[in-house]
């Protein structure tokens, strides 16, 4: 039962250093990468934005130029508004259909459950917490019968009995037995 080749094992501090300088590459990447979306940003932002010239205008100018901003910022926001509803119209088409390829997959499993032995007390100090404070004795709750006994007969000579219900009068005896 050979593993194949064996890794050289590495020491401590060699592990150390390493992960060191890994982890000042990773800053230095991470500081670079938020450099470079900022300036990117900035770009995007002179691209769309020109610069306001605000100099020399007269108070119409400057409201003319205020609803101006106020209608590009609405057309902006509506966009916006329509992106955000299509990305969340697509998410919940992709969940669903990743949904119906699981089903589709059948593979879903039931975990194995164990059987556990716990006592009626121990389950409701699980369920209740701390609430139940003194023990439930559930044989004490529960009703009493009492078990009629049954009429026994005396066991009489047979041959008594069937002269004595012979005739009419043995069915009229067992007619008001009956009653």
């Amino acid at each position: 039962m050979s593993e194949g080749p064996k890794k050289a094992k590495m020491s401590a501090s060699r592990r150390l250093t390493l992960k060191t300088i890994l982890l000042k590459k990773a800053e230095s990447m991470l500081v670079s990468d938020i450099k470079e979306k900022r300036s990117e940003r900035e770009n995007t932002l002179s691209e769309r934005v020109p610069p306001l010239k605000l100099s020399g205008l007269s108070l119409q100018d400057l409201q003319g130029l205020c609803k101006e901003l106020h209608h590009k910022i609405d057309v902006v926001d509506e966009e916006r508004y329509d992106i955000a509803a299509k990305v969340a119209k697509n998410d919940k088409e992709i969940e669903h259909l990743s949904h119906k390829i699981f089903e589709l997959k059948g593979k879903m499993k039931r975990p194995a459950l164990k059987r556990v032995k716990i006592s009626a007390e121990a389950m409701l100090g699980a369920l209740l917490g701390s609430k139940m404070k003194e023990t439930v004795d559930f044989k004490s709750n529960l009703k009493t019968v009492k078990k009629e006994e049954e009429k026994k007969e005396e066991v009489t000579d047979w041959r008594k009995n069937v002269e004595a219900m012979s005739g009419m009068e043995g069915r009229k005896k067992l007619f008001d037995a009956g009653q």
